[in-house]
């Protein structure tokens, strides 16, 4: 017997939809003309060494990387691999993962680097933002260009970003919409008038030029100018990731006007650039950004606080999917439980206190570190092309498993596989310049993953199963034993153990040995984490009894585990069903289920047995994995037992033979 407790529905294309989406899905992508063409500029050494060529070529790279990476590879082909609706890297994983073990590994990877994208997304746009206002003379007359005071402004904005988090952020993210629909319609504006300026860089859109460029002595840097052009299409994962909160054809529809606007103002100041480039005025400007200096003098104190705005916007944006991202990673048994709050309505709203606290001292030690956004470029990127070659291994394996032909699967992997390893080296080619930051960030979180990832391997190796039909007997005797007192009307066990009749060897130790513990039903129940996103479903096994239960409890990966309130609707349902007796209860205040009797939860915690045949290296991972789940989240608040009846018991862990020990006696 099985039954569904939620339905998902996909999400219609809608007006309302469609504002979502503008706001909640390019706002990293979307504050990318704040540095791409600043990068490009400082990178070449300079206004003073740019030519037509150099700009022609530097457009001609970001059309060609926004349509085949962005368009054809995220919009087109990655948005087909929805996990009922969702989208993500874990989400794609999830869908393949019974393809190999081996994908876990480019699983980990890619979300590793993406989360440590979550760090540096927030301190490049907001400093790149504020520092636009050193090119206002009434700033510069009052505070000068010392740039401790971009920074000190900058930290303000970041504490006060995440310390919102925690009141949720429905109210805010209404305005998302509308904010970010005037955002690229200004970007758009702006960049028709310049472009109409000069109708010549239109050429830009041959790919002739941006080939040429990058074997022409025009560029000084050679192939290293990729990892500024791939600055452009940095949001592209975040699109897909976002999958779930807007739906795909709410992408589709608004795709195309995001990136003409986009197009509109990297080719604007391409535009703007050939008619400034010889100016001797622009040369002296410390700090360059045609961005901002394009903008008329009188507008542009506004395009700042525009453009602030838009950059707060993008790092909410990156801060509610590393908490979606974390959340994911722990439903898939690759990070510890950690206390996670619902501070809204909405779904998809949540709030990680441990990983905003780490993300926020992450950002302002990133702004600190480098100081200026010049310095976070080098390190920005760098992360999001791990991510994305992960993301292409994985649909490779999409496409293999949806019998696409082998011939185009392979077209897919080679295209997009060789140019982002060519992203990913030109990336890298900063690392010694602050790219080993996010080599670092990423290191240490994908060591958290693989050593959680290998603990749990290893216990559910140690944990024995055991048949619950094999001691039916001895709980029936039990139950009825009027000698031991009532231990509770319904007594409740958590199993690993998804097998039909299986349960761990402890639980029964724990009923039968450690303390008989004499109940009216024994209830034993298995979580398991499903590939769809919000699945609500359970299924029954009786054994032919009405006193033992084993009920299968099948979650999406991204719905809370709140057994308690699930297991009383379970009840309800087999009381109805009358595969349950009765439960009356005489001193109730519920009036509604006064036929349910009490429960008492059972939680069995495991602790390393020190007479256990275990590696060395193994024995620390156990020891690692113990250690966290002691300070992370309790499994009764994981579970949803906070507000009912819960005992903890330990029990060791025995790893191989035990050693041998024996004690000699002496005489006196």
């Amino acid at each position: 017997m099985e039954k569904a407790l939620n339905i998902c529905k996909e999400r219609p294309l809608t007006l309302a939809g469609m504002l979502v989406t503008i706001g909640v899905v390019y706002g990293d992508i979307g504050t990318s003309p704040l540095y791409v063409m600043k990068a490009l500029v400082e990178g070449n050494g300079g206004l003073r060494s740019i030519t037509p060529e150099f700009i022609y070529g530097s457009l001609s790279l970001i059309f060609w990387t926004l349509t085949l990476l962005t368009t054809i590879k995220y919009v087109l082909i990655a948005l087909k691999a929805d996990n009922h609706g969702e989208g993500g890297i874990l989400a794609l994983y999830s869908l393949i993962r019974k393809r190999g073990a081996w994908l876990i590994v480019p699983a980990m990877i890619g979300g590793a680097a993406l989360l440590a994208d979550g760090v540096l997304t927030p301190a490049v746009t907001v400093t790149t933002a504020v520092e636009g206002l050193k090119g206002i003379p009434s700033y510069i007359n009052n505070f000068g260009s010392n740039q401790s005071t971009v920074l000190l402004i900058t930290v303000i904005i970041l504490c006060v970003l995440f310390l919102i988090q925690r009141t949720g952020t429905e109210i805010i993210g209404r305005l998302f919409g509308p904010i970010m629909v005037l955002w690229f319609l200004m970007l758009g504006v702006f960049g028709i008038i310049h472009v109409f300026g000069n109708l010549d860089i239109l050429k830009s859109f041959s790919p002739y030029y941006g080939i040429k460029l990058l074997f022409s002595d025009e560029n000084k840097v050679g192939f290293a100018i990729l990892g500024s052009v791939f600055l452009a299409t940095t949001g592209a994962e975040a699109l897909y990731s976002d999958l779930g909160h807007v739906g795909r054809r709410n992408i589709y529809a608004t795709w195309p006007f995001v990136k003409i606007c986009l197009l509109l103002n990297y080719f604007g100041q391409g535009a703007w650039l050939l008619q400034i480039k010889d100016n001797p005025g622009f040369h002296k400007i410390i700090g360059f950004n045609p961005f901002f200096e394009m903008m008329p003098s009188d507008f542009r104190i506004f395009g700042v606080a525009f453009a602030t705005i838009a950059a707060i916007i993008a790092s909410q944006a990156l801060i509610s999917g590393s908490f979606t991202l974390v959340s994911e990673a722990i439903k898939l048994d690759l990070l510890p439980r950690l206390r996670t709050y619902y501070p809204a309505m909405s779904k998809g709203q949540m709030y990680i206190p441990i990983v905003n606290i780490l993300l926020m001292l992450s950002c302002i030690g990133v702004v600190l570190f480098f100081q200026t956004s010049a310095h976070m470029e080098s390190a920005y990127g760098l992360a999001i092309t791990i991510t994305m070659l992960m993301t292409t291994i994985l649909l490779f394996n999409y496409l293999l498993q949806k019998n696409v032909s082998r011939v185009l699967s392979f077209l897919m992997v080679i295209l997009f596989g060789t140019l982002e390893t060519a992203f990913f080296i030109s990336s890298a080619s900063k690392f010694f310049h602050g790219g080993f930051v996010t080599i670092i960030i990423a290191s240490l979180i994908l060591i958290m993953m693989v050593l959680w990832f290998k603990a749990a391997k290893l216990q559910q190796v140690v944990s024995k199963a055991v048949s619950l039909e094999d001691y039916i007997t001895k709980l029936d005797h039990l139950r009825r034993d009027e000698h031991i007192p009532v231990y509770a009307t319904n007594l409740v066990y958590l199993t690993s153990k998804s097998k039909p009749g299986k349960v761990n060897n402890e639980i029964i130790y724990s009923i039968l040995d450690k303390r008989p513990k004499r109940a009216e039903v024994y209830w034993f129940v298995n979580v398991e984490v499903t590939d769809e996103p919000r699945t609500m479903a359970y299924s029954v096994e009786n054994f032919g009894t009405d006193f033992v239960f084993k009920v299968q409890l099948r979650l999406g990966f991204r719905m809370e585990q709140k057994v308690s309130t699930y297991l009383r609707q379970v009840v309800t349902d087999l009381m109805e069903a009358d595969e349950i007796k009765q439960q009356p209860q005489v001193y109730s205040t519920n009036a509604v289920n006064s036929n349910i009797g009490d429960f008492c939860f059972v939680l069995v915690r495991e602790e390393l047995g020190y007479d256990s045949d275990l590696p060395l290296y193994e024995r620390l991972i156990m020891q690692f994995r113990l250690y966290i789940k002691e300070i992370t989240v309790s499994p009764v608040r994981w579970f949803g037992l906070e507000h009912t009846d819960v005992k903890i018991e330990h029990v060791p862990l025995h790893f191989g033979a035990p050693r041998s020990i024996k004690l000699e006696r002496e005489t006196r």
